[in-house]
């Protein structure tokens, strides 16, 4: 069974996060990491989140902004800038759980990125952990992880494309 993981790595300013993305990005050229795609979330010191979606940096990225906006906004119970989520909200809520993505490390990734900080959210296929972590260690960071089978990395898409067509409420 095909696994993907997200992954959340969490720094403690709002700049680093960006630095990284670039690492990863690197090691994805390398073959180092198959990212499927990649997002940047930073909280400004008045605590307003700001989505940077590598759609356009992730060769083949099949997520998209759509995607990152739905789960950010389901992690943080925060509309992201945008996004008319509307009736997705109460349909998706429960999926997290659904989709074993359990509430403490929705409370995890809460906790992390407070005002003033960024992190990157990545779901990635496969990765040389030693040769990617080599690469991106020398910047820090706080690591998360949640392992979805591939059944539950396509119900998780699947729902925010339904939410996607529902008008908003």
């Amino acid at each position: 069974m095909n696994m993907s993981e997200l992954i959340v790595i969490g720094y403690p300013d709002e700049e680093t996060a960006a630095k990284v993305i670039d690492e990863l990005q690197a090691a994805q050229r390398e073959l180092l990491v198959d990212l499927d795609d990649a997002a940047i979330i930073t909280r400004n010191q008045r605590g307003k989140l700001k989505v940077t979606t590598t759609d356009h940096l992730v060769a083949g990225a099949t997520l998209g902004g759509m995607f990152w906006g739905m789960l950010i906004g389901l992690l943080f119970l925060a509309p992201v800038a945008g996004l008319a989520i509307g009736a997705m909200v109460g349909a998706a809520t429960g999926g997290l759980t659904r989709l074993g993505i359990k509430d403490d490390f929705k409370q995890q990734v809460t906790d992390l990125v407070q005002p003033g900080t960024s992190a990157i959210l990545a779901v990635v296929r496969k990765i040389t952990p030693d040769k990617v972590i080599e690469e991106i260690s020398p910047y820090g960071g706080t690591v998360l992880r949640t392992s979805l089978s591939y059944e539950q990395e396509e119900q998780l898409i699947s729902a925010l494309h339904q939410g996607a067509e529902r008008p908003a409420a």
